[in-house]
């Protein structure tokens, strides 16, 4: 049986380890990249919902009233203003909300 300085060594040795371990432990995997994918697919469907409601809304007008497409290309063009509008305060959203991560992140270190 080793001595008390021994174990004592030991156990000190141990907890070291044991930091080590837990500094170098990978991380749970957050799938970035699908994150990503999804926020990227959510700015693509606000502008097509944006240019579909607007094209919807055009045709019906146009068919309502019996007029040549001017509708249609009319609100079309405001459905895609919209879309964009949309789709970018989705970017200030995600900005926003990366930047308080990381000044999370700064604070902590």
């Amino acid at each position: 049986m080793p001595d008390p300085d021994q174990q004592q060594q030991l156990q000190q040795l141990e907890a070291k380890l044991d930091a080590a371990r837990k500094r170098n432990a990978p991380k749970p995997r957050v799938d970035e990249h699908y994150s990503q994918a999804n926020l990227a697919w959510r700015m693509v469907i606000e502008l097509v919902a944006g240019l579909g409601i607007g094209f919807g809304i055009g045709y019906g007008l146009d068919l309502l009233f019996g007029t040549l497409p001017i509708f249609m290309v009319l609100f079309v063009m405001l459905g895609l203003a919209a879309g964009v509008k949309t789709m970018l305060r989705s970017a200030k959203e995600i900005q926003e909300k990366q930047l308080a991560e990381q000044a999370k992140k700064n604070e902590g270190a």
